[in-house]
């Protein structure tokens, strides 16, 4: 098990567990798809995460609502960060993510929140739902996810720069 045990971590008082979450954080907002999709990750707790992002017509098709991808994108990243929240070694991959659209999604916030179902060790399953402003549900999706060969302490978003020396 390898935690992040960093200046940011330690100057916040966060250890262990908490440290993981945090570092997970920085990794989701250091990805450059969140250049094109503008969000914003926290990971509460382990097996759970949450992700709050703003509609707006860059993500519509050509009848007015959000394309598929923004659904896919949030569900997606939010089951995946609940599942590697309770893996503080290893990058998990998505090996497989069923979707299903429940209601159009318009202009405005939504927020997808992720759950760890069951697996360990080597597979995760994890669901995730997304929500719009008035709390109804557009879309929901489960996924399975697989340890990879990627350290997470490998990666630069999940070990600060103050790491890095």
């Amino acid at each position: 098990m390898t935690l992040p045990e960093d200046g940011q971590a330690q100057e916040s008082g966060a250890v262990g567990e908490a440290a993981h979450f945090r570092a997970l954080e920085r990794l989701y907002a250091s990805a450059p798809i969140n250049s094109l999709f503008p969000s914003r990750l926290s990971v509460p707790r382990a097996g759970e995460a949450e992700i709050e992002f703003d509609v707006d017509e860059r993500f519509f098709h050509a009848a007015g609502a959000a394309h598929g991808t923004t659904y896919f994108k949030m569900l997606d990243d939010a089951a995946f960060y609940a599942a590697n929240s309770l893996v503080t070694d290893r990058f998990l991959l998505t090996t497989a993510f069923n979707l299903l659209f429940t209601r159009p999604l318009s202009v405005g916030p939504i927020t997808a929140f992720g759950r760890w179902l069951s697996g360990g060790r080597r597979v995760y399953v994890a669901e995730a739902r997304l929500l719009d402003r008035a709390g109804n549900e557009v879309g929901r999706g489960t996924g399975t996810f697989m340890r990879s060969a990627i350290p997470l302490a490998s990666l630069p978003g999940y070990v600060s720069s103050l790491d890095r020396s």
